[in-house]
């Protein structure tokens, strides 16, 4: 028969079972392979917990001291790698680290407990995960931000063409296209400021659902582990992961502007476009064509997006039919809301390196601002300018572009005389109003992409950002 010593451990709460679940079953039930990386949490809560319960007078001073004394230990062994987490001993991270420090410090591991069920103890740490979480997104985000905003000052000036359909429709200043995406990051940035307050809010103390006999001092344990507040229904308080739903929404939003930045910089890497060279720090090449450059850490973030909507599919579908308060089926709350975090931190590193890195061929972008008719607005507007209402100078603008495209000219290659073909009301100064510089310029309207218009634009960026910065 197998010694008492060498069988494995009973769980904490076996106390009520004849027998416990298989091996196999236990391995299937267990988190303990992905919710470890809570251990920090979960020190932070037990120590705030067993402190609160030192001051009001549930536990000994003796007995508070030696299990925070026991969890340092257990840290400084975990942040050094020879803690061992085990899920074939262990269910989750909670277990793993109270049945060590139980073993280590006798009966006084054994009273931390008192006053919290695993179900406050969770969500305890997945709250202060979520915030640890939003925060560093946010930090990444408003680095995005600020080397869109660093690329749109250092390009000033340059010309592109700005599409619609993924067909040229009007010129633009690069620094003006590059903004566009500085300000949907900077939305992404309070979207996880939004997140983390939606998490700053303290679960323990509710225990498994209906709060607890003991004198626990709620707003203590909440101020010592840095929440802001304390759920005030313990039901909602055990039941509640719309925290997570936040954060994941947040990032789902968050990858998919980085998907349609990466597209762009895909399609303008391309030989026809040939509008930027991506660094080669972010580039790769090809197993078997030599010449290769390809853009493959802008697909990934593309590719990587689907994975984030996953993610949040996945956690609103878990909570969709769960009755109040505490199941099972919550246990799934961590791992989309970790692989969002990943996935999208990852996202953000990778293209503020490329963003900062590649290379703007300015030469190729004013070349193709003059491709594509650009300027036929403007050519209208003038006519508009002169008396012709602008549906009738819309008409006359598309007949000259078709004559154009049949001739294979552009709009700056007609002279005035050969405008008047089309309309006497076109003067000597009609072939101004096409000229791609001017045409940029003229577009003054707050938001508008002429110089000074852009200049403002960026000078109202940075006053964001340093009112986003922690």
């Amino acid at each position: 028969m197998e010694s008492q010593q060498n069988q494995a451990p009973k769980p904490l709460w076996s106390g009520r079972f004849d027998a416990t679940p298989s091996g196999e079953l236990e391995l299937f039930g267990a988190s303990l392979t992905f919710d470890r990386r809570l251990w920090r949490e979960d020190i932070a809560g037990s120590v705030a917990h067993a402190t609160m319960l030192g001051r009001q007078g549930v536990l000994d001073e003796a007995d508070v001291d030696a299990i925070r004394a026991g969890l340092a230990r257990i840290a400084d062994e975990i942040e050094a790698g020879t803690f061992v987490f085990d899920p074939t001993v262990d269910e989750d991270v909670h277990m793993a680290i109270e049945r060590v420090l139980t073993e280590r410090i006798g009966p006084a591991g054994g009273r931390l407990h008192t006053g919290r069920s695993r179900n406050d103890q969770t969500v305890t740490d997945g709250r202060l995960a979520a915030k640890g979480f939003a925060a560093s997104l946010h930090d990444a985000a408003l680095d995005l931000v600020a080397a869109l905003a660093e690329r749109a000052e250092g390009e000033s000036g340059v010309v592109m063409p700005g599409y619609t359909h993924l067909q040229p429709a009007q010129p633009v200043l690069l620094s003006h296209h590059l903004l566009a995406y500085a300000w949907m990051l900077l939305r992404d940035c309070r979207r996880f400021d939004a997140a983390l307050d939606a998490a700053d809010a303290s679960p323990l103390g509710s225990a498994a659902l209906a709060g607890t006999t003991y004198p626990l001092d709620r707003a203590m344990t909440a101020g010592a582990m840095g929440f802001s507040s304390v759920i005030p229904n313990s039901m909602d308080a055990v039941a509640d992961r719309d925290f997570v739903c936040d954060l994941v929404y947040a990032c789902s939003m968050c990858q998919m502007h980085l998907s349609r930045l990466c597209e762009e910089l895909i399609v303008w890497s391309t030989a026809e476009f040939g509008f930027v060279e991506m660094d080669d720090a972010h580039s790769t090449g090809s197993s078997i064509m030599p010449q290769k450059k390809n853009p493959d850490f802008c697909e990934l973030v593309r590719g990587k997006t689907g994975r984030v909507y996953g993610d949040l599919v996945s956690i609103l579908t878990v909570l969709k039919g769960i009755p109040l308060t505490y199941d099972k089926d919550l246990q799934e709350d961590k791992e989309p809301m970790f692989d969002a975090f990943d996935t999208v931190l990852g996202s953000l590193h990778a293209v503020t390196g490329m963003v900062r890195t590649m290379r703007v061929r300015s030469d190729r972008m004013a070349e193709a601002a003059h491709e594509g008719f650009m300027a036929a607005t403007d050519l209208a507007d003038y006519l508009v300018g002169k008396g012709m209402p602008f549906r009738e100078a819309h008409g006359v603008v598309g007949r000259v572009v078709a004559d154009c495209v049949k001739a294979g000219v552009t709009l700056q290659d007609l002279t005035a005389e050969e405008l008047r073909s089309w309309s006497p009301l076109f003067g000597d100064d009609a072939p101004d109003a096409v000229a791609i510089d001017a045409v940029v310029s003229r577009r003054t309207t707050f938001g508008g992409t002429a110089p000074d218009a852009v200049a403002e634009q960026l000078a109202l960026l940075k006053e964001a950002v340093a009112g986003e910065a922690r």
